[in-house]
């Protein structure tokens, strides 16, 4: 059975989602490596699990379609395969949505994807908005797009980012996932500023809990998202303390999507870097506040 993200919007005043992301073969990594992960995070009921997609063309995709596939067909939730394009030509693009539509995945977050400096980035496709118009003419997909509550890093500032968005929600998005933040200040201020542009479309909240002190450099780096004094404190409290700085972590994260939900977030999108413990704790900090889900 199909169905599309569009409508757990219509249906639940928050949605709950979570983010996976393929191992990477090149450290040994497979598709099936991550089934016992998704098998424990099905126990949270989320609404959909999106999967990334990695660097690599269509190896990368053929990865998203068999965890995707894994998820709807054994685990009977939705996915929301990505899809880039900075690294995908044309006729890797058309395999891969051909692979997800003979398979029934007809969610897609579409995304231009990281420039790396050090790679030739193809040109099929320079924009998302391209990459959107393009998904929907190959068959009939339901596509989200993200969005940046403190600004794309390309766009001199959040004014002209909100401007740039609107190509691409032109061209056919059902709803917005935040990339990660810290703070909430900077999703409501994005969330103000976006719907007195027009656009009333569902903004879903990113959080990434923030469980160890690699993640942190890494996260600053792929991200650039402002840390708040309440978190850089718990960050150097808990330097050399790692099974503090996991809770107090977690504990943080809680307390952010609790204000988001309370706060009237459209949904709750949880970048749980492939850890169910972590989400499971997560979970259990913030399932009081959910709306009753019915994803059978």
């Amino acid at each position: 059975m199909i169905m599309f993200i569009y409508e757990k919007f219509e249906q639940s005043p928050c949605v709950f989602s979570i983010e996976v992301f393929p191992p990477k073969r090149t450290s040994g990594g497979t598709p099936e490596s991550l089934y016992p992960v998704l098998n424990e995070l099905a126990e949270l009921q989320p609404d959909y699990i999106s999967v990334t997609y990695g660097a690599g063309g269509s190896a990368a995709g053929d990865d998203t379609c068999q965890i995707a596939c894994y998820l709807k067909d054994n685990l009977n939730i939705e996915p929301l395969a990505h899809l880039t394009c900075v690294n995908a030509d044309r006729e890797e693009v058309v395999r891969t949505l051909q692979k997800l539509q003979q398979n029934d995945v007809k969610n897609i977050l579409a995304l231009r994807g990281d420039i790396n400096p050090n790679m030739p980035r193809k040109t099929d496709f320079l924009y998302a908005s391209d990459l959107v118009h393009f998904i929907h003419s190959q068959g009939d997909f339901n596509v989200a797009g993200a969005c940046y509550p403190e600004g794309h890093v390309e766009s001199p500032d959040l004014t002209q980012d909100l401007k740039n968005m609107r190509h691409k929600i032109q061209a056919g998005l059902s709803h917005l996932v935040t990339q990660l933040f810290f703070d909430n200040g900077s999703y409501y201020r994005f969330l103000n500023m976006a719907r007195k542009a027009g656009y009333v479309l569902p903004v879903q909240a990113g959080v990434m809990p923030i469980v160890n002190k690699r993640q942190v450099q890494r996260t600053i780096a792929l991200s650039s998202a402002s840390m708040p004094p309440s978190l850089t404190k718990i960050l150097s409290k808990y330097d050399n303390d790692p099974p503090s700085l996991y809770e107090a972590g977690i504990e943080f994260a809680i307390h952010q999507l609790r204000d988001l939900i309370v706060g009237g977030a459209d949904g709750i999108h949880l970048y749980a870097m492939n850890n169910a413990d972590v989400a499971r704790k997560v979970y259990e900090g913030i399932s009081d506040l959910l709306p009753e889900r019915n994803w059978k």
